[in-house]
């Protein structure tokens, strides 16, 4: 037979049987009564530990009594009244209870608004959201549940969290690829964000920047935030972008000219399709899809540059956008990484993901009343979906993608120098 402890803890005996009764109204209300009535005897143990006990003589004790207060501690998003003694030294200031200290410590209730605000639900419903309309532990005036309060521990959480994040130190990961992108907030604003992916196929946020449109001015503000935070410009690295020219500027302007991008083969087919006429939609993907699959670079730049020489006639236009930027839609193939791996990093799938997300986070906005509004919630946002993040499918041929990096940027290095040296001849 199952031996009962409950019965035999420190806290259940010392508990009155009026908070146990509680148990019959309400299991929530029993825990707040039983919560408040065993802060009540831990604040008279911090006072008696300061004054000794009341009316007893005590030439040690460090101060005395001095009534009793009303106080708020955090519970279930909101606050609640607790009675808490007052203890004043022999100069007559106050004296803290360590205990008390604890108690109405607000990290809590910012974990809990950032939280809800995370998963959608919006300040002035924060209050339902925590508490029971109708319920017995009652939203009084002061409790903390209305839609400033929420508002406000939001700001206060996601202000400190970006603030630490925009600052952590990344020179400790070893990223071997970055996907760079932008997202519209609304017409005048713009959040250029960054996800890195290191050689155990984790992926990490890595910041955020602020900015009218997606330019090269925008970009390299944020990658130089990356480079001081420990980002070496000197190793080698796989970008992915989805294309815009201002991305691949600034990249090449910091990490080097010879620096390999690879351009989104999503981004570039859809717009690709999207300008022709429907019958041929079939056709131009399909020969699409059999250029991203092939192994031989060589023979994937001939079948694309075949189809735009098909499309002259029909679509003058699409056939010149096709042989736009051709030499990064085939970086990874270049490279020669494997089959599975470079279906994972020939498109941005996994910042737009991110992207998502923020859209999703960012749904009950109505108004963004500055930048630095917008930077606090896009990094919450971020760091939200980082929680969902999954390790890269091909992981294990990371290795692979790292060796072919390395000869690269060893090729270049070496073509440098003889440029150099003939130069000086």
């Amino acid at each position: 037979m199952k031996k009962c402890i409950t019965s035999s803890l420190p806290l259940a005996q010392g508990l009155s049987g009026q908070v146990f009764a509680e148990v019959q109204e309400s299991f929530e209300r029993f825990c707040l009564a039983a919560g408040i009535e065993t802060l009540t005897q831990m604040l008279e143990e911090d006072a008696t530990a300061l004054c000794g006990s009341p009316h007893a003589r005590n030439e040690e004790r460090q101060g005395h009594r001095w009534g009793k207060t009303q106080g708020k501690i955090g519970f279930h998003g909101g606050k609640v009244s607790v009675a808490r003694p007052r203890v004043r030294d022999r100069n007559g200031k106050e004296m803290s209870l360590p205990h008390w200290g604890q108690a109405i410590s607000e990290e809590w209730l910012k974990e809990w608004a950032m939280n809800l605000m995370l998963i959608n639900v919006s300040t002035r419903r924060y209050g339902r959201a925590v508490r029971l309309p109708a319920g017995d532990i009652p939203a009084e005036a002061g409790s903390g549940l209305s839609k400033s309060a929420a508002s406000r521990r939001f700001v206060a959480l996601s202000s400190a969290r970006l603030q630490e994040w925009m600052q952590s130190d990344l020179s400790s990961r070893d990223l071997v690829a970055i996907q760079i992108d932008g997202l519209h907030l609304d017409e005048e604003l713009m959040m250029v964000a960054a996800v890195g992916i290191d050689m155990d196929g984790i992926k990490h946020p890595l910041g955020v920047m602020e900015g009218a449109t997606e330019n090269a001015v925008v970009v390299q503000a944020l990658l130089n935030n990356l480079v001081d935070r420990g980002l070496d410009p000197a190793i080698c690295r796989l970008f992915i972008v989805d294309g815009a020219k201002a991305l691949s500027k600034a990249i090449r302007r910091i990490f080097g000219k010879n620096t390999p991008i690879q351009r989104c083969q999503v981004h570039k087919a859809r717009n690709i399709i999207e300008r022709l006429p429907k019958h041929l939609h079939a056709s131009v993907r399909k020969a699409l899809r059999q250029a991203w699959e092939l192994n031989d670079a060589e023979k994937a730049e001939k079948l694309i540059r075949n189809l735009a020489r098909r499309l002259e006639h029909e679509a003058p236009g699409v056939s010149a956008s096709i042989l736009e930027g051709i030499d990064e839609i085939l970086t990874v193939t270049r490279l020669k990484v494997p089959a599975e791996l470079r279906r994972s990093l020939a498109c941005t799938n996994i910042i737009e993901n991110v992207n998502s997300t923020i859209r999703r986070v960012c749904r009950n906005v109505k108004r963004w009343r500055d930048a630095k509004m917008a930077l606090r919630w896009t990094g919450a946002a971020m760091l939200e979906a980082a929680k969902g993040f999954r390790r890269l499918k091909a992981h294990k041929q990371l290795p692979m993608l790292k060796a072919a990096l390395l000869a690269h940027q060893a090729s270049f290095e070496n073509t440098d120098q003889l440029v150099s040296l003939e130069q000086a001849a």
